[in-house]
């Protein structure tokens, strides 16, 4: 909705009481299913064996360097990201499944803009063994919980390589929106990138956790850990969606 003000120009509704938000701290996030940690040198070892073994490649297809075939090659791809000023990292540590208790995936949370309210999850790479599971829905679900309602965010933002499709069904999937899409916006590898927009707004938030929180209830998985009923996120926000 707009406001209509003496002049002759529609304008934006005033954000009530609105100051900046604070910087994200590199905090630890407690879930049911996975623990949220700062990223620290101390987890490579277990990151190279979840995301960087024989079958792995694939998982690297998008983001800005090829797998790492060493763990030297790692660390130091992950330690850019943990002295980045930019960026705030953390890792993913599920608490079931063959790699319980072991890192399994990273994150940062990155284009942060106190002043706005906006930020961004980026970076997100989840081994095989966490990928597709309820750890991994989760540890998304903590941090946009975090950002929302902890620190204040009023938007919550994902973005993808246009051509990265399992990306897509992920955000579409945890109830993000399309915003559009940015053409001739990187180049990565040698090779152009359209990069695809997707976020959630602090008005969409109470509707997307409700379903998260749904989704995730110990009752929606049954004995070997099963979904019984799938996340739908989109029915609750603005109506189902192919």
């Amino acid at each position: 909705m707009t406001a209509v003000t003496d002049f002759s120009y529609p304008v934006g509704d005033v954000v009530e009481a609105w100051e900046p938000r604070p910087w994200p701290e590199p905090v630890t996030l407690e879930g049911r299913y996975v623990r949220v940690a700062p990223l620290s040198s101390a987890q490579y070892s277990d990151l190279y064996a979840a995301v960087c073994g024989p079958g792995d490649a694939d998982l690297w297809t998008y983001r800005p360097i090829p797998m790492p075939t060493s763990l030297q090659d790692l660390w130091m791809h992950l330690a850019g990201l943990v002295d980045a000023a930019d960026v705030v990292p953390f890792t993913f540590v599920p608490k079931e499944g063959e790699r319980a208790g072991r890192a399994s995936g990273v994150a940062g949370l990155q284009a942060i803009d106190p002043k706005n309210g906006r930020v961004e999850v980026g970076g997100v790479l989840f081994g095989p063994a966490l990928a597709r599971t309820r750890a991994a829905t989760e540890a998304i679900h903590l941090l946009m919980r975090h950002a929302f309602d902890t620190l204040g965010y009023r938007r919550f933002e994902w973005k993808l390589d246009a051509l990265n499709e399992p990306s897509r069904k992920a955000a579409q999937r945890l109830g993000f929106t399309y915003e559009g899409r940015f053409r001739n916006h990187m180049v990565v590898k040698g090779r152009n990138r359209d990069t695809d927009w997707f976020s959630v707004t602090a008005e969409e938030w109470p509707a997307v956790s409700a379903s998260h929180e749904r989704w995730l209830d110990p009752a929606n998985f049954d004995e070997q850990g099963r979904q019984l009923s799938r996340l739908r996120t989109h029915d609750c926000v603005d109506g189902p969606r192919s």
